[in-house]
C-alpha cells in the first residue's frame, strides 16, 4: 500500500467514525477542502461511493461500511503494533487526546498538566473542554474524564475522585439582602442560578439529604439560567444569587469567606469522579502514563479536607 492509498483510507475513516467532515478535520489538523478533497480521490480510484453527503448531515454507504469495519480492524492492529514497539523506550511517546467537563479541564491544566508534560516530553497532549455526553470513541478520544451517571457501561472507569460535595453557595453581599434558607423549602425564595444541562437540555437538579434519609430535589427558581457551570460561579461571585456547584471548583472561595455552604445541616449530594476510556481497544502508553501520574497526584485533586461537626468533634460533617 502506497502512502497516499494509507492516508485517503485514514481520512475516510476518521470522517465515517464521526459522520463529519468538519470533525474529521479537526482531529486530523487538516482543512476542510484536504479532507473532503481526499475523501472524492478515494471514491474516484475505487469507483464506488463510500459516504452519502448533504447540506446538513454525512452518512456511510454500504460499500463504505464494508470498508470502514475493515480499516478499523486494520488500524487497530497498526495501533496495537506501535504500542509494541513503545513498550521498549523509556519514556512513551505519542499522542493522547482526552476530553472533560469543563471545571475538570481547567483544574486538569492548572495542577496537573504541567507536572505530567514535564515527566513526559515526548507526549502531545490534547484536551477538550465539552459537557455533552458524547461518544470518546467516535470522536477520537482516548479517554474522558465525567461523573459516573455519564459513563457507559462498556467503558473501563478508572476513579480520580471520589465523594466529593455538591452545595448549595452565595456571597456574604447576597446574604446580607436576603436571609440565609433554613430548609431546602427556603429556596424557593431566593434567585437560584440555574444550570441547563448541555447533554440533554434539562435544568440541573439539586440534590439534598437530610441527616434522616429524606431526600429532595429542587430544580430552583430564579431568573437566570446558564449553559455553562463556571457562569454559574461567575453569577453567584456577582451576588446575582444561590449556586448549587462542586466544592472542589470553589474550595478556595469556601476557605477564603467569599463564598458561604448553605444548608449544612443538610448532607449534600455526593458525586464521584472517573476516567474513562473504551474496553475493546488496548490502552496506548501515553494513556497508561496519564492513569499512573493521576494516581501519584490524586491528592492535588483533592477537595477540602473533611471539617469536624462542633456538635460531635468526632465526626466529620464535610465530605
Amino acid at each position: 500500500m502506497r502512502g497516499t492509498e494509507f492516508v485517503e483510507l485514514s481520512t475516510f475513516v476518521a470522517v465515517a467514525e464521526h459522520n463529519s467532515f468538519t470533525r474529521a478535520a479537526s482531529q486530523l489538523g487538516l482543512a476542510l477542502s484536504t479532507v473532503s478533497q481526499t475523501v472524492r480521490s478515494l471514491e474516484e480510484r475505487l469507483g464506488v461511493r463510500l459516504l452519502n453527503r448533504s447540506t446538513r448531515s454525512v452518512s456511510v454507504t454500504e460499500a463504505g461500511e464494508r470498508l470502514l469495519a475493515d480499516m478499523q480492524a486494520v488500524l487497530a492492529q497498526l495501533d496495537q503494533a506501535m504500542e509494541g514497539v513503545n513498550l521498549f523506550r523509556d519514556k512513551p511517546k505519542g499522542t493522547l487526546r482526552l476530553v472533560a467537563i469543563r471545571p475538570v479541564a481547567s483544574e486538569l491544566i492548572a495542577q496537573i498538566v504541567p507536572g505530567f508534560l514535564t515527566q513526559y516530553p515526548e507526549i502531545a497532549l490534547e484536551i477538550s473542554a465539552d459537557d455533552s455526553n458524547l461518544d470518546i470513541v467516535q470522536r477520537g478520544y482516548d479517554a474522558g474524564i465525567r461523573i459516573e451517571p455519564q459513563i457507559e457501561k462498556d467503558m473501563i472507569a478508572v476513579p480520580i475522585l471520589k465523594q466529593f460535595r455538591v452545595l448549595p453557595v452565595a456571597t456574604p453581599a447576597y446574604l446580607a439582602r436576603h436571609p440565609a434558607p433554613s430548609t431546602p423549602d427556603d429556596l424557593r425564595n431566593h434567585e437560584c442560578i440555574r444550570l441547563r444541562l448541555s447533554w440533554d437540555g434539562s435544568i440541573q437538579r439539586w440534590r439534598l439529604r437530610e441527616r434522616n434519609g429524606q431526600t429532595q430535589d429542587f430544580t430552583g427558581t430564579g431568573s437566570l439560567v446558564v449553559n455553562d457551570i463556571h457562569l454559574v460561579l461567575d453569577a453567584v461571585m456577582q451576588d446575582c444569587g444561590i449556586g448549587y456547584l462542586p466544592e472542589p471548583m470553589i474550595a478556595a472561595h469556601l476557605a477564603e469567606g467569599r463564598l458561604v455552604p448553605l444548608l449544612e445541616k443538610w448532607s449534600s449530594y455526593r458525586a464521584s469522579l472517573y476516567l474513562h476510556y473504551s474496553s475493546r481497544r488496548q490502552m496506548p502508553a501515553p494513556l497508561r502514563a496519564f492513569i499512573d501520574f493521576l494516581d501519584e497526584h490524586k491528592p492535588a485533586l483533592s477537595p477540602l479536607p473533611r471539617q469536624q461537626d462542633p456538635a460531635n468533634p468526632g465526626s466529620a460533617s464535610g465530605l
